[in-house]
């Protein structure tokens, strides 16, 4: 298989040929990954990478016009209805998402994602989330019309990436913290959950994949997240509390997990012998499918370079061996 062939049979249900590999080490490790291997690129090359995760686009929010709100006080939702949003369609603005499916998608034959805004992490960097919080029980109503509205600047951003012939729509949306969600399950489904459909119904009538990251718990909802029709979900936390054990007997037949290499308990801490471990039985559970093996989220600074590279090599040689 080629690598954007085993990526889709895994999002489809079928047994790959091995579990396909990605990890997300640019942000922090970008300095010494380059100092060992050439450069972040010359990495995932080493390393075959069977993903790549794109970033690009227009930003929802003119940072100057939220600075000139910003000014006058907090902004509350309905100021929010006052912003003129940015166009989703200045293609211009995608030009780093072009040239990461040249460089991922044409020339290396990678399965490319691209990072696209959800719902309630997307206003929190209008709001802060302590205020977002807040709002969610003071203003649910004017909140419901902000979301809707980035509802549909979203799909617009998401056909757009569709167009430029990226392979999955990547929403982005933290909703939980360690032991469940930030907020009940019954606002998740009166506001969260309308707003991502209007996505994840457009992003399916096009026959296109969809995922979804969120950290943290969010069992109390992952009845939404099927009827929503997600592909993957990253990372399906097990530090949170969340089994990979029980997605692979429960919901895989729903949704596949990018995930399973925890960045909070189980690399960058030099527990090796534990993280070798890990990274075995997490690959055993997916080698018959429904896992595309992944860091939960960046790898963080404190990781050195030899775990980095210890944990990778021994991803590549098992995700082979065990698919003999």
């Amino acid at each position: 298989m080629t690598s954007r062939e085993r990526v889709q049979a895994v999002i489809d249900g079928r047994k790959p040929d091995r579990v396909p590999i990605y990890g997300w080490v640019r942000a922090n490790l970008d300095g010494p990954v380059s100092a060992a291997f050439g450069s972040c690129d010359a990495f995932e090359d080493h390393y075959e990478f069977d993903l790549a995760h794109l970033f690009g686009g227009p930003n929802p929010y003119p940072e100057d016009s939220l600075a000139a709100v910003r000014s006058r006080g907090e902004i509350e939702p309905a100021d929010v209805l006052d912003i003129a949003m940015a166009d989703p369609d200045e293609m211009g603005a995608y030009a780093d998402i072009v040239a990461g499916i040249e460089h991922h998608k044409t020339r290396r034959g990678r399965f490319v994602y691209v990072q696209t805004p959800g719902i309630f992490e997307c206003l929190n960097g209008v709001f802060g989330i302590e205020n977002h919080l807040t709002y969610l029980g003071l203003y649910p109503d004017v909140l419901a019309q902000v979301y809707a509205r980035q509802a549909e600047w979203n799909r617009s951003f998401a056909m757009n990436c569709l167009d430029l012939g990226v392979d999955m729509v990547h929403v982005s949306d933290d909703w939980g913290a360690q032991t469940g969600l930030l907020f009940s399950p019954r606002t998740w489904w009166r506001l969260i959950y309308p707003a991502h459909n209007v996505t994840c119904e457009a992003v399916k009538a096009r026959g296109a994949n969809i995922s979804l990251h969120t950290d943290g718990n969010n069992m109390a909802v992952v009845d939404g997240i099927i009827k929503l029709g997600y592909d993957v979900v990253h990372p399906w936390q097990e530090s949170a509390g969340m089994s990979l054990q029980e997605h692979h007997e429960k919901y895989r037949q729903h949704f596949a997990v990018m995930g399973g290499l925890d960045v909070q308990t189980t690399i960058g801490f030099g527990k090796l012998d534990y993280l070798r471990a890990e990274i075995e039985r997490v690959l055993r559970i997916g080698a018959d499918g429904g896992l595309i093996f992944c860091t939960s989220h960046f790898v963080q600074d404190h990781c050195s370079i030899e775990e980095l590279k210890l944990a990778f090599d021994l991803v590549y040689e098992l995700s082979r061996k065990l698919a003999r």
